[in-house]
């Protein structure tokens, strides 16, 4: 039971992201329509978050579970990949109606509608397994 922790950690997110209507279509199309904040602080939060938690790694301050020191690659000067790749993700984000990381809280929720968005997901990061030596890195 060494991944036990894991999946405590990955209930109490995805509880936390169903208590703060996360995974509503609602709150994602208002997103895109620019009609509401809601969507855009939880995930500002989490970009703070992200960046503050990069930093005390960075620093040293914090170490991985088992103690070992974290390193990061540095980043590709080549804007456009990121442009792409966003682009790319929020039209999935956007015609779906759900961001990826949610769709496994819908399912457990009951929508088992989604699963057929997980095997698509799925399918498109095993895609990009096969042809990842001849993209562009």
């Amino acid at each position: 039971m060494k991944l036990f922790k894991y999946i405590i950690i990955g209930f109490l997110f995805g509880f936390g992201m169903w208590k703060l209507e996360a995974v509503s279509t609602f709150r994602i199309i208002e997103m895109f329509h620019f009609q509401s904040f809601h969507m855009y602080g939880i995930i500002m939060t989490g970009v703070i978050a992200g960046i503050i938690i990069t930093q005390l790694f960075k620093r040293g301050k914090i170490k991985a579970v088992h103690g070992e020191t974290v390193k990061f690659n540095d980043k590709s000067h080549e804007w456009w990949r990121y442009i792409l790749g966003g682009v790319i993700f929020g039209m999935g984000w956007a015609l779906t109606g759900v961001c990826s990381g949610m769709m496994f809280v819908l399912v457990g929720s009951g929508y088992t509608v989604f699963i057929v968005f997980i095997g698509a997901a799925l399918l498109g990061t095993f895609a990009y397994g096969v042809f990842r030596k001849s993209l562009p890195h």
